[in-house]
């Protein structure tokens, strides 16, 4: 008996002991194939910037590896893959499918290209695929049906096409909770089988190609919260099942062909707290029962042809029920009656209010100033009428104030000033008069201020034309305003539009105009304004449009006008200009200019029809008294004497002096070697804040007040002396808000005897763009550039690169522009540095870019800034600092270097983003730029989807000027006049919008 027991004990040793080895084995494969899965995923991705893949090797187990989380009961094997936002560029490899127990994967906001692997099918315990805003297209893989526990499946922003497989219905009709594929290319009807998603919590079709009818089965998904079929091409009307949704928040319809009445019955969803219908042609009458919504707080019915019942809109009455509504958007509708009083018993949550373009008539009721929660009023473009009232001025939270259109009479109230948020005051077209009041001076955040086309009169406020924040537009026409412009107008430096038209406004045109270097349309026509054209404003070359007529000027038109290379209208006409008219530029064109009515013009170009100028008489000269011409020739001869005496003067004191005086030292006062070292803490290292190939930048406080940047000169290093000589010679000839201030310069011996060298500059304390655009390991917590830093730096880059090409005595070409030559001070102001590889170019600043070439050949730079043609031993001009200037661009705003791995064999920066102007160059834009303006994810249900629109638009209107600057040839490739003109261009729309 003990026999047996023995042996049956030995036959279970046996039995576990290749259990567990089998276990064990089956272990270890496991490991195995996920580990090389992994380490396939990594081969795919040419570009982590983020680095968080870099530790991915056999030094460390996998599951230690960074996004990637291990199951605790099956060791080794791989359950969740997150990786979101971290730049990656690559595609997905099918070794992916080999990842058997992932149960999520998160690859959200990179830049993953190609087809989503059909070997996903094999994921069957995968409850999460979250693939949205990358670059993966082809259509829905069909077998992810076979994904049985897919519970969330997210892929919105991609380039997926086709129609949204059958077998999908699979996943549907299990336990998925939110369907997200909006912002791709889907065509095809919204199939029915997703009304059997008894799971479905989210969704998401929007911003696709689909047609047809809402189908009424998606009233069966009882759990439904968001629903968005937005920007699709759908049609008919919103069936009544989709109304008995109580638990629906969400509902997003914007964008479509629907039509038909509002439903009565849509408070049936009661939930609803985010309503969007607008840009549709819904009609009839906006339902009452709309206010027993009580947990609204957008509703968005713009842009229909909605109407008024017969109490006009006292259904506005209803939303007082709503105490949390932030939101009533009702404009480009067909609304008649007055504006209740009872809106003041609104919510303090509302922010917006927009009944714009309606046929609204009565007064502004002066309950409106209780609501001071109120950011955004828009009642323009109706038939308003009564005074502004004076109590809006208590609205402290205002941004945008719209009342333009309108029928409003009485004067602007001066409480507008106590308004120090606004942004926006549109008044024009209505009936006001009296004063512009002085006190909107103390708006000193507004962008744009249009009153034209009132009844207005007095003079222009100083305080009010000199706000440094206005921007964008600033329109006082066809009023009937006095006196003179004020000299403040030059605060106006950013602004964009100027419009001045149709008053009696007196004096002379300030010089401190040419202050307003963004400017692109002026108008001063139809006034009083004397005497002759400013010679300062030659400076404005990025003017488009400018219309000086109906004046009273006088003497000469200025020849500089032939330069404005961006000048497409000049309007002279009805003035009292004299002499010759120009030939050159714009003026080759009759289409371009009008100079009518100026009696005493001639020349021109023959289609002009004007006199010829009169030939200077010489004979006179001849037949004056033999007296004079003594005088003069006696004059002469000791003028030339003079000038004789001083050239032999300077010329021995130059022999006098060292061979390295510079001319820039008669300018600059010389420091002494001493006195930097004092400064510089001895050039200790903890001053050093950059290396270059000619020397070192050192942190230091000059006469223990001022903050400097001292740049040392590495004289051993060849080409040092030659970097000094040329950065000297290009700082002695320029001066530009947005270029590098130089204070001094050192030419001197250090205490050991050897020759010393040294720059100084202002010190700029917000660092290099470099160190923004891709901060070392010590910088991580860095805060992000925004687009509107953005698109700010690069105005301001363009504008220095301009400058410097442009309107220098000679042309002068930068040669080495990249982002650590840009810095940027406490302000963010951009300023280019670094003018050791300048060149004066030969040929005036009017020959064209293609006709300067480099003083000297051989031209250096920085690899994946130098233009192409340099390479190849081409001469260089201009055109090879707008090809920096292009890269940088495209680097700004995709946040990658031109130099990364993933650009060879051809493959350049300006290829990448080129490729992706056909798609949607969203999917390449810096994930960091992305996610600060967009949080929660363009498309998400908090975002405003105009907003969104023109997000891209601006996007793309960028990018494609970085492409132009940066084309292969020379002569494709935009002047940077253009540039500076389409990037001002990009930034007014972007701050119409209040982006």
């Amino acid at each position: 008996m003990n026999l047996v027991l023995a042996f049956i004990s030995l036959i279970l040793f046996i039995h576990q002991t290749h259990s567990n080895t089998c276990i064990a084995y089956a272990s270890y494969l496991g490991n195995e194939t996920d580990r090389a899965a992994l380490l396939a995923f990594k081969n795919k991705v040419f570009k982590d910037i983020q680095g968080n893949m870099s530790s991915w090797n056999e030094s460390i187990s996998h599951y230690n590896w960074p996004g990637v989380s291990c199951s605790h009961r099956h060791a080794g094997r791989v359950t969740a893959l997150d990786l979101p936002r971290q730049k990656l560029v690559g595609t997905i490899p099918p070794d992916i499918g080999n990842l058997t127990f992932l149960r999520r994967i998160n690859l959200m906001a990179n830049q993953l290209r190609g087809h989503i692997p059909k070997e996903f099918r094999r994921l069957f315990r995968l409850n999460t695929l979250v693939l949205e805003q990358n670059e993966l297209g082809g259509e829905i893989p069909w077998n992810l049906s076979s994904c049985v526990g897919m519970r969330y499946l997210f892929m919105n922003y991609n380039r997926l096409s086709g129609r949204i497989p059958n077998e999908l219905r699979y996943l549907v009709e299990r336990e998925l909770t939110a369907f997200v594929v909006s912002q791709n290319d889907l065509t095809g009807e919204i199939p029915i089988w997703l009304g059997n998603g008894s799971s479905l919590i989210q969704l998401e079709l929007g911003d696709n190609h689909l047609r047809g009818q809402i189908p009424a089965e998606l009233g069966s998904i009882s759990k439904l919260e968001f629903l968005e079929l937005d920007s699709n091409n759908l049609t008919r009307r919103i069936p009544s099942s989709i109304h008995n949704l109580t638990t629906l928040v969400y509902l997003d319809l914007v964008g479509n062909n629907l039509h038909g009445q509002v439903p009565q019955s849509l408070p049936n969803a009661t939930g609803l707290e985010d309503l969007f219908l607008s840009s549709n042609s819904f009609t009839g009458n906006v339902p009452v029962n709309l206010g027993n919504l009580r947990n609204l707080k957008i509703i968005s019915f713009a842009e229909n042809q909605l109407q008024a019942g017969p109490d006009g809109l006292s259904f506005l009455t209803a939303f007082t029920n709503c105490t949390e509504l932030k939101l009533l958007d009702f404009g480009h509708n067909k609304f008649t009656g007055e504006i209740p009083a009872s809106i003041a018993n609104w919510t303090n949550t509302l922010q917006t209010l927009s009944l714009g373009s309606n046929q609204i008539t009565g007064n502004i009721p002066p309950e409106i100033e209780k609501l001071n929660g109120l950011q955004e009023l828009e009642l323009c473009n109706n038939s308003i009428s009564g005074e502004i009232p004076l109590g809006i001025g208590k609205l402290k939270n205002l941004t945008i104030l719209y009342l333009w259109g309108n029928k409003i009479s009485g004067t602007i109230p001066s409480s507008l000033g106590n308004i120090s948020h606004l942004l926006e005051l549109r008044l024009q077209h209505n009936q006001l008069e009296g004063d512009i009041p002085p006190s909107l001076g103390w708006c000193r955040q507004l962008l744009v201020l249009i009153l034209s086309d009132n009844n207005l009169n007095g003079t222009i406020p100083k305080e009010v034309v000199g706000l440094s924040s206005l921007s964008v537009f600033f329109d006082v026409a066809r009023n009937f305003l006095t006196g003179p412009l004020p000299l403040e107008v030059g605060n106006m430096s950013q602004i964009v539009y100027v419009d001045l038209s149709d008053n009696t406004l007196t004096g002379e045109i300030p010089s401190t105009l040419s202050q307003c270097i963004m400017l692109q349309n002026l108008n001063m026509s139809g006034n009083i304004f004397e005497g002759s054209i400013p010679p300062s404003l030659r400076t404005m070359i990025g003017l488009q449009y400018v219309d000086l007529s109906r004046n009273r000027l006088s003497g000469q038109i200025p020849i500089y006008f032939e330069n404005f290379t961006v000048l497409e209208w000049l309007n002279l006409s009805f003035n009292s200009l004299e002499g010759e008219v120009p030939r050159e530029g714009l003026f080759r064109d009759m289409k371009c200019i009008s100079i009518t009515e100026n009696k005493d013009l001639c020349g021109g170009i023959k289609e002009l029809g004007l006199p010829a100028c009169k030939v200077r008489n010489t004979k006179k000269w001849r037949k004056l008294p033999k007296l004079k011409a003594s005088i003069a020739v006696t004059v002469s001869f000791f003028i030339v004497l003079a000038c004789l005496i001083v050239v032999v003067y300077w010329r021995r004191k130059s022999t006098m002096r060292p061979s390295t005086a510079l001319p820039i030292e008669e300018r600059f006062q010389k420091v002494s070697y001493a006195k930097l070292r004092q400064a510089t803490d001895e050039f200790s290292p903890s001053h050093l804040i950059g290396q270059g190939s000619h020397g070192s930048v050192y942190r230091g406080m000059l006469d223990g007040n001022r903050s400097v940047a001292v740049k040392v000169l590495n004289l051993r290093q060849k080409g040092a002396f030659k970097s000094f000589l040329a950065e000297c010679e290009a700082l002695r000839n320029i001066r530009h808000r947005n270029l590098v201030n130089i204070i001094t310069v050192c030419s001197s011996i250090d205490f050991t005897g050897v020759e010393f060298k040294a720059l100084v500059y202002d010190l700029m304390q917000n660092g290099s763009l470099e160190q923004w655009l891709h901060p070392s390991e010590n910088q991580l917590d860095m805060p992000k550039l925004n687009l509107r830093q953005r698109l700010g730096i690069a105005i301001d880059v363009a504008s220095a690169i301009e400058y410097l090409h442009h309107h220098c005595h000679t042309n002068i070409l930068h040669g080495d522009l990249k982002p650590s030559n840009v810095l940027l001070d406490h302000d963010m102001v951009a300023r280019v540095c670094d003018f050791g590889l300048a060149r004066f170019l030969h040929g005036s600043p009017n020959l064209d870019a293609s006709q300067c070439q480099a003083s000297s050949s051989g031209l250096k730079g920085t690899i994946g800034y130098v233009a192409p043609e340099y390479g190849l031993g081409g001469t260089s001009s201009l055109q090879g600092d707008v090809y920096s200037f292009g890269i940088l661009l495209l680097e700004m705003f995709t946040g990658m270097k031109p130099t990364d791995v993933m650009f060879e064999d051809g493959w350049t920066l300006h290829e990448f983003v080129k490729t992706a102007q056909s798609k949607s160059l969203l999917k390449i834009l810096d994930p960091s730029l992305l996610s600060m303006e967009y949080p929660a994810g363009i498309g998400n249900d908090q975002i405003n989807d105009a907003n969104a629109v023109r997000f891209e638009e601006n996007v793309v209107e960028i990018m494609r000027i970085g492409v132009l600057c940066s084309m292969k040839l020379p002569n494709e490739r935009m002047d940077m006049t253009n540039a500076l003109s389409k990037l001002v261009a990009v930034k007014e729309k972007f701050l119409k919008h209040g982006m």
